[in-house]
């Protein structure tokens, strides 16, 4: 299943109603809020990933519950009888890493006297790309062909992943000592880059209120969510929320006012104003509504924008030159009639 029958895939799944498709995703946001506890904007956003079809790139400091978070997520999706494929697979990117330990190869077959493909661990719904910096430029090329076309290559022959086949990769800002930074047009292959701040007070004391209980057990007691009603849910958003044409018109001069910008040297392009539509419409169906708001513009654009922005010398943070160009998107709105709120 290639990218193109992916997408034919999920044209054919079941539309649900927008009130369907939101139940399913507060369903889901039980789950994964009964494991991971302060945590509830990251949930979002990576919900309104995996309804997007994109992937995330979270930014993390050890023991911050990503593991558990992109566990609970594959945990949450039932088990299909038509697709052998696990929920979860965990990848630990290392410097000896090869591209053939994520991908998988062929490998001789003495008693059949052929090749058998054998699958590496991106054969699945949900994959943790675990310090996808922390190995080399050769093998991160091999992770990054199976996010953006949603399937390998080995030997010259395409092996096609799974239509809801999603990316949840990490990196450490702080340990950068034998890394391999992800330069920017492989960042552009990442929805959402994501930092995850340490959760507050409360949140930790509700951490430590439920020892000795298993976060995954705890999350194990909410409902699940099918293969194919994520599909549905994809399916409604696209189809059934719409996009005024001012929100088009604000997403674009939001991106020519960050290539005008003098702090920036390449600005967002036209490929993440595309990725950044059903994003929108990703959020605006978790909260119930069948259109894109400003609010979503809001919400969405530093997560989307700020990793894809190419500074000049001298210029560390990209966050204040989303932001300035949001604002006057945002301002063009109110003045169309349409405001955040």
């Amino acid at each position: 299943m290639n990218q193109t029958h992916a997408l034919s895939e999920q044209i054919q799944a079941r539309s649900f109603s927008i009130q369907e498709a939101s139940a399913v995703l507060s369903r889901l946001k039980r789950r994964l809020s009964a494991a991971v506890k302060g945590r509830d904007e990251i949930i979002d956003l990576l919900l309104i990933a995996l309804v997007a079809d994109g992937h995330v790139l979270l930014e993390d400091f050890p023991g911050s519950g990503k593991t558990t978070l992109a566990r609970a997520l594959g945990e949450a999706i039932l088990a299909d009888p038509d697709i052998d494929l696990p929920s979860f697979r965990r990848i630990q990117f290392t410097p000896d890493l090869l591209p053939s330990d994520i991908t998988g190869t062929n490998i001789f077959d003495p008693e059949a006297r052929r090749f058998e493909f054998r699958r590496g661990p991106v054969f699945a719904h949900i994959v943790l790309a675990d310090e996808i910096n922390r190995t080399s430029p050769k093998v991160q090329a091999a992770m990054l062909e199976a996010m953006a076309e949603k399937q390998v290559t080995i030997d010259d022959r395409s092996h096609p992943l799974d239509s809801l086949f999603f990316v949840v990769a990490t990196q450490n800002p702080l340990d950068l000592a034998g890394t391999y930074p992800l330069p920017t047009p492989q960042l552009d292959r990442f929805l959402f880059k994501l930092r995850m701040e340490p959760i507050d007070r409360e949140s930790e004391l509700a951490v430590l209120g439920t020892y000795p209980a298993v976060p995954l057990e705890l999350s194990a007691r909410e409902q699940g969510v099918s293969r194919a009603e994520l599909l549905g849910v994809r399916q409604t958003a696209r189809r059934q929320v719409s996009i005024a044409p001012a929100i088009k018109e604000a997403l674009v001069d939001l991106a020519r006012d960050t290539r005008e910008d003098p702090r920036v040297a390449q600005g967002a392009s036209t490929r993440s104003l595309v990725l950044l539509l059903p994003a929108l419409q990703a959020r605006a169906l978790l909260h119930g509504r069948d259109y894109v708001a400003p609010e979503d513009l809001e919400a969405l654009a530093p997560h989307v924008f700020a990793h894809r922005l190419t500074l000049l010398r001298g210029i560390d943070d990209a966050l204040p030159v989303v932001r300035d160009a949001l604002g006057r998107a945002l301002d063009r709105l109110a003045r169309a009639g349409l405001r955040a709120r």
